[in-house]
Parts: C-alpha cells; sequence; structure tokens
C-alpha cells in the first residue's frame, strides 16, 4: 500500500477545504442552524413531544444526517470530477499509485469533510436544545459509515458526470427529496398507514431511524435493517467503484 501518495491525495483535498472554509464549512452549519431556529423554535413551539422526545431535540439526528449526506456526496463528487475537468487526473492514473490507494485518498477525505461538519451541527445543536446520547457508539459508527458510504457515491457521481450540471443533478433531483421524506423532521409513526408503508420503500429512512435510535433509543425501523442499509449501501458502492476502475469506464476517456 503506497501510503504516501495516499497522504499527499489526502492533504491535497483537505487543503482545498481550508482554503474556502466560509463555503466548505461555516455556510453548511449556518444553514442547519436556520433549520434548528425555524423548525425547533417555531414549529417545535406547536409540537409538544414526538415519541417522548421534544421536537426540537427530535430533529437533530435528521438534521445531522441531512448534512452528513449532502456533503459527503457533495466533496466526494467534486473532489473526483475537478481532476478529470482539468485534465489532472491522467497524471494520478500514470502514477504508480492503484484504485484502492486513489480511491482511500479522495473518499477518506470527502468523509472527514462530511464528519467534521457532522460533529460541528452536533455541537452546535446543544446551544438550542437538550440534548441527549443514549448510544454514543453507535451514534459514531452510523456518522462515520453515513459519510463513507455517502462519499463513495458522491465519488462515482463525479466519474459519471460529464458536465456541473449532471454534478448537481443526483444530488438536487433525488438524493435531498429523498433525505427530506426520509423521517428527517418527523417520525413515519405520524403518517397514514399507507404513506408509511409507501416510505419503507427510501433508503434513508433506515439511515436517519438508526441514528435518531442512537440519540433516543426509539426508531421507526428495527435497528437491524437500519444497519444492514447502510452496510448494503457501502458494498454496493465499493462493488461499482472497482467495476469502473477495472473498465475505465468514464476515466480513461
Amino acid at each position: 500500500m503506497n501510503w504516501h501518495a495516499i497522504r499527499a491525495i489526502y492533504l491535497f483535498e483537505m487543503t482545498r477545504t481550508f482554503r474556502t472554509i466560509w463555503q466548505s464549512v461555516v455556510s453548511p452549519v449556518l444553514s442547519t442552524s436556520l433549520y434548528f431556529v425555524v423548525f425547533g423554535t417555531a414549529i417545535g413551539s406547536r409540537i409538544d413531544e414526538v415519541e417522548g422526545v421534544s421536537y426540537g431535540a427530535f430533529i437533530v439526528p435528521g438534521l445531522i444526517m441531512l448534512s452528513a449526506i449532502t456533503q459527503s456526496i457533495s466533496n466526494g463528487s467534486f473532489g473526483i470530477y475537478f481532476p478529470k475537468f482539468v485534465g489532472t487526473i491522467y497524471e494520478v492514473l500514470s502514477a504508480p499509485v492503484n484504485f484502492i490507494e486513489i480511491v482511500i485518498g479522495y473518499v477518506g477525505a470527502a468523509a472527514t469533510k462530511a464528519l467534521m461538519i457532522g460533529v460541528i451541527i452536533l455541537i452546535t445543536a446543544h446551544f438550542f436544545v437538550d440534548l441527549r446520547i443514549e448510544h454514543p457508539f453507535a451514534m459514531i459508527a452510523f456518522l462515520l459509515l453515513t459519510c463513507l458510504s455517502f462519499a463513495l457515491f458522491g465519488f462515482i457521481i463525479g466519474i459519471w458526470a460529464k458536465n456541473f450540471e449532471q454534478l448537481q443533478l443526483v444530488p438536487l433531483l433525488v438524493v435531498t427529496p429523498l433525505v427530506f421524506l426520509g423521517g428527517s423532521f418527523y417520525s413515519i409513526s405520524m403518517l397514514p398507514p399507507a404513506w408509511q408503508t409507501v416510505t419503507l420503500f427510501n433508503p434513508v429512512v433506515y439511515l436517519v431511524s438508526g441514528f435518531r435510535w442512537s440519540f433516543f433509543g426509539v426508531a421507526d425501523v428495527a435497528l437491524g435493517w437500519s444497519l444492514l442499509a447502510i452496510l448494503g449501501f457501502t458494498c454496493l458502492c465499493l462493488t461499482v467503484i472497482w467495476w469502473i476502475f477495472r473498465t475505465g469506464w468514464r476515466i480513461k476517456t
């Protein structure tokens, strides 16, 4: 394993983040803080509790998951797309670096950025609501797996995209609606039975449910299904990336 190459790619991506700190870190944290103000204060004042948890605290895991997913995809996709766009990807491909080391460097940096933002939002949440974490190790595991899996997914999008419009297409039109409809701001038990059944086909439901369980011990779906969903998605993304580098699809042409 060429750790020098991994470190070089990782540090380059992290350095780019700190050069654009306002756009990369401050902006998403401020946007999420507005959700706390609007949903936690305005709407929360009209909703006492959801499954025994104050509404302001109940939405915290959903907001963290929303930011972690969107930032993982954004950083993962742009990190690999930009070298393709400017042509420097060929320098990486011609270097004595295999695809595993390339993926670890780019995806590791994207996941680190998303994890960093998730932790900052978690700390920020304590200024707005009284928050408890019943299963801290499970919370860390879910957050790490979410950042990693969606950074892998973003890496795939970055390779697939032919222009900046395609780069934003899947996150805006597919992922963001799924997150908003995945129980981030409500419990699916509040929906009519028919819609509860439909919602269970949304994979994000299982991620948000498992992450919320780590905070409050309550979940919309069984914890085992949440773990199976996130592990299955991670394995699927790894398989697709392996196939991309094996065939050179949209990366060598």
